[in-house]
């Protein structure tokens, strides 16, 4: 059984019962509880996660773009686009009269192209195993050379398979299942167009990231759009090749915000003010503009109206702060540190104050400094010591700040404090809020 809350974050990856009203021990009051049936079958995180009715808004000319390589590659110019969610949140236009292959590497997926709809993976979730061996050899005979690139198939899907009798070696095991793979798609591509996905590449395996480098040699000579989607921290070297198109999908404008905002929102008035701490907070980025919309919407009374003053500071909604965690974990326990102190300091800081109350040697402090730049956590201004920095999101200041414990914040706090009266007195003549700001949490 789960609760409510946690059955909003998992949206589709899951078949859900609803058991209405529980009464449950450790609860006052009765609680809406939910049983968990299975797998839902959706292999997309992004379809899985996101909400149908959510509009897409300000992304007409990167769709645009996309819709015109998909063309191109329908005539047969092979285009690989990399960085294009915007074209997997209208798979309607784009999938008509085409196969559609999609890999996921960071939802758990094996590593196998699907081309089928999540009522058909349900159904083949019942079939029995000798009918699941039927379908697969019926998917793969055309292509295959021998019974024995079935058999490797098999294995790979756990199902029945004589592939462990097969003397070969892992490394040849594995370029044989990648022959299989890649024969079927050209195959299916001389047949009609095939639309390719990768999903968030950045979490890619070594051996998905294999294959995914022969799927655009191979892409380059046949009918096929492949989309890669990844964050900046991903590293390709297919930038400036003629097939290939780089799409940024940069943060929205304050209109689109609102715009979105007020889609996610639906008939629920917010107020104005409301509305701007979600502009200010979320700079921009659609993922966070729509999780804290609904924090903000599952916070509030439904009985009262949200157009009067706003609520108290939404704190990080859940959905997106295990998230943030992860990659600030990701960076490294010294880039960590360095990520806590800042959030400390505020939005923006320069390398004059956060090198004393930091207090590790220039090299430390301007590796750490530089690996959040890299992850795309801070931005740079400047060469240290005369740089300053600006935490890209305010919602990650927010995930680092709350990761200290309430010793180690009133700890920092009160080091800030001490440092601008030490060493930043014209500073604080002009801003003396922020010394009282500092010298207040710090006791």
């Amino acid at each position: 059984m789960i609760a409510e809350s946690t059955r909003r974050q998992i949206g589709a990856l899951f078949e859900i019962e609803d058991l209405g009203s529980q009464s449950l021990a450790g609860f006052t009051q009765p609680q809406r509880a939910s049983r968990v049936v299975g797998d839902s079958g959706v292999l997309s995180r992004f379809e899985a996660l996101r909400s149908e009715a959510t509009p897409l808004v300000g992304r007409e000319e990167e769709l645009e773009l996309l819709l015109r390589r998909w063309q191109q590659a329908k005539a047969g110019d092979r285009q690989i686009a990399p960085d294009g969610r915007a074209v997997a949140g209208h798979p309607e236009r784009t999938t008509h009269a085409a196969a559609l292959f999609l890999f996921a590497p960071s939802s758990g997926q094996r590593t196998l192209p699907v081309h089928h709809s999540a009522r058909t993976r349900r159904r083949a979730r019942d079939d029995t195993v000798e009918q699941k061996l039927g379908k697969l050899q019926g998917l793969l005979a055309p292509g295959a050379h021998d019974a024995d690139e079935i058999e490797l198939v098999s294995e790979l899907l756990s199902l029945p398979s004589s592939a462990a009798g097969l003397d070969l070696t892992p490394q040849r095991k594995r370029e044989m299942l990648f022959e299989v793979l890649l024969r079927q798609l050209e195959a299916l591509a001389r047949t009609r167009p095939v639309l390719m996905i990768f999903e968030d590449a950045h979490w890619i395996d070594p051996t998905s990231r294999e294959l995914l480098d022969l799927s655009i040699d191979r892409a380059s000579r046949q009918p096929i759009l492949l989309i890669v989607t990844f964050r900046p921290e991903f590293q390709h070297d297919r930038a400036g090749q003629p097939h290939v198109t780089m799409l940024a999908l940069n943060r929205l404008g304050e209109r689109e915000v609102t715009a979105l905002v007020r889609g996610v929102a639906g008939n629920a008035p917010l107020g104005n003010e409301i509305v701007e701490e979600i502009i200010e907070r979320t700079d921009g980025v659609p993922l966070f503009i729509e999780e804290l919309t609904k924090a903000v919407l599952e916070s509030a009374d439904r009985n009262s109206a949200l157009a009067a003053s706003p609520a108290p500071r939404q704190a990080i909604p859940a959905s997106l702060h295990a998230s943030l965690i992860a990659r600030l974990d990701r960076i490294g326990a010294s880039a960590k540190e360095v990520a806590q102190i800042g959030a400390v300091l505020g939005r923006e800081f320069s390398y004059e104050l956060i090198q004393p109350v930091a207090q590790h040697s220039d090299a430390e402090l301007q590796a750490a400094l530089a690996r959040l730049a890299e992850a795309g956590l801070l931005f740079c201004r400047g060469i240290a010591p005369h740089a300053s920095y600006l935490f890209k999101h305010a919602l990650v200041q927010d995930a680092a700040y709350g990761t200290l414990l309430r010793v180690r914040r009133q700890e920092l706090h009160a080091r800030v404090g001490a440092v601008l009266e030490e060493h930043f007195a014209d500073l604080v003549e002009r801003q003396p809020e922020l010394l009282a700001h500092h010298l207040t949490d710090g006791s």
